[in-house]
């Protein structure tokens, strides 16, 4: 896809929109995890997409499969760079680096409930962002990478910790 259709498709959406706000809400796919064996899980989308997770050996699972904290980080890094590089497409800018690198630090205290006052949450989150594009200064880039993460939908989720999670 070019960057012409990727900014074609979102001036149609963006325009649907504006004709009818409905048009602007949409229900998720979900995502089935179900038990395989020990630690590991097989998750399944409606059109057949399919991921598989498991924990290290240190916790119990066979190590066969990214585990959930990893795709988690995984998520945050291909949304965020999705989300620069439409807003890129939209103004016109044809990027030629975008590697988006996201870690965190654990401790298994939380997960293994060793403590009940360590969090099992990820934490201290770092996101570094590579990006390049001919012709295009650094407050630029820097200005799309910003407009990025204040507009990823993973990052937003993270960031505003949605209260109706049940």
């Amino acid at each position: 896809m070019s960057i012409q259709s990727v900014r074609e498709a979102q001036e149609n959406l963006a325009k649907a929109i504006a004709q009818d706000s409905a048009k602007a809400y949409s229900k998720n796919a979900p995502a089935v995890a179900a038990l395989q064996q020990d630690l590991k899980f097989r998750v399944t989308g409606p059109s057949g997409e399919v991921i598989e997770t498991d924990m290290p050996r240190g916790m119990g699972g066979a190590a066969a499969a990214p585990g959930p904290g990893w795709l988690l980080r995984a998520a945050l890094a291909s949304c965020t760079g999705t989300v620069i590089a439409m807003r890129a497409g939209m103004r016109g800018i044809a990027l030629n680096t975008l590697e988006v690198t996201v870690e965190s630090e654990s401790n298994h205290r939380g997960i293994l409930g060793l403590e009940e006052k360590v969090s099992a949450g990820l934490s201290d989150m770092c996101m570094r962002v590579k990006i390049g594009a001919a012709g295009v200064g650094a407050d630029a880039l820097r200005d799309l990478v910003q407009w990025g993460d204040i507009h990823s939908p993973v990052g937003c989720t993270l960031r505003e910790a949605p209260d109706n999670v049940s």
